[in-house]
């Protein structure tokens, strides 16, 4: 078979072909090399932080949904307000807003899982409005006016401070064994926390005593109380000889008194600071003069968190979450779970 010569027609049409390849080559070049010059500058960990953040928008929005109802104890009246809201007002209301930020994040978490586990308690009884005391009986709280009033023109500033610890820690709460804990706290320690079984009889076992030398730093470590005799007596309930003195004070393992006896009868060392408006249930008693005089250690009734301990740990650099399971034993900090959110919210 003989080879013939291509036909001039033919050549064009090739010649068409390649500079038709050659164009679009170019055009894939052009369009894609601005995307080969940026690539290697992408940080990598962008579309990871961008998840992130969807994220925790995602858990602001869960938290916000979520309403708390404060029963305020002077006006007779409910306060509903955000949950992170009540939350920035308890912490306002509970520790000196001077505090380390890491202390205020300590406590932002503990008042947050106080009232979920109080919510969640209370979610079967009254299903359709559960009210929180603005007291000691439940958490401290003062709403906007009333912060306002007791810091004057160092309000913005403490509140903004309030605020950091607060988002800081959005969402989070205490947990041991799945649930949120009951996350007791007080001021200042006598140097040991107190456990849970040792004041209030039912044991638990992430409030267990733990060391808590920070204390000594409050200004609220030492303290004493000089009662008459007459009124001791009426207060206690016994008639108190001013020349017996007072019977042996038996102590527990915190140094804190678990009984002793008064005009022959026997109380616990609980029953005697309540019963006396004594700071803390680690004291020493005296008779002088037709007085009983009470020296404490102390301030609060010890289970816990120690707020000054928190302060204490945090200037030292310790963070949020060590200050938070060093006080209450085998805990986890994490999120509050979408179901609680949704449990609370109702």
């Amino acid at each position: 078979m003989q080879n013939k010569k291509p036909s001039t027609k033919r050549r064009r049409l090739k010649s068409h072909v390649l500079i038709s390849i050659l164009i679009v080559c170019l055009f894939t070049v052009i369009v894609a090399l601005p995307t080969l010059i940026v690539v290697p500058f992408i940080d990598p960990g962008g579309m990871e932080r961008t998840a992130t953040a969807m994220e925790q928008e995602k858990e602001i929005k869960e938290t916000a949904s979520v309403a708390v109802e404060v029963s305020r104890t002077a006006s007779n009246t409910v306060e509903t307000v955000p949950l992170e809201t009540y939350v920035t007002r308890v912490v306002a209301s509970e520790m000196p807003a001077d505090f380390e930020l890491e202390a205020l994040k300590a406590q932002a978490v503990a008042a947050r899982t106080y009232v979920v586990r109080y919510m969640e308690d209370h979610q079967a009884e009254k299903p359709e409005a559960i009210e929180v005391s603005d007291s000691t009986s439940d958490q401290v709280y003062k709403n906007e006016e009333e912060l306002r009033q007791a810091w004057g023109k160092d309000y913005e500033e403490k509140m903004s401070k309030l605020t950091e610890a607060v988002e800081g820690t959005s969402g989070e709460i205490i947990m041991y064994d799945g649930e949120p804990i009951t996350p007791s706290f007080f001021s200042t320690s006598n140097g040991y926390t107190e456990n849970a079984e040792d004041y209030w009889e039912n044991p638990l076992p992430y409030l267990k005593s733990v060391e808590s030398p920070w204390d000594e730093q409050s200004p609220k470590f030492e303290d004493q109380k000089v009662i008459v005799i007459e009124e001791a007596e009426k207060l206690l309930g016994v008639a108190i000889d001013p020349n017996k003195p007072p019977g042996e004070l038996k102590r527990n393992s915190s140094q804190r008194v678990a009984e002793v006896e008064i005009g022959g009868k026997k109380f616990t060392g609980r029953e005697i600071r309540e019963k006396l408006g004594l700071k803390s249930t680690d004291f020493t008693l005296s008779m002088k003069d037709n007085h009983l005089i009470f020296q404490t250690k102390g301030y609060g009734h010890g289970v816990g968190m120690s707020q000054y301990g928190a302060n204490g740990m945090a200037a030292e650099g310790k963070s949020y979450k060590d200050i938070l399971t060093y006080y209450y034993k085998d805990t986890e900090i994490n999120k509050l779970p979408a179901e609680g959110a949704k449990l609370v919210s109702k």
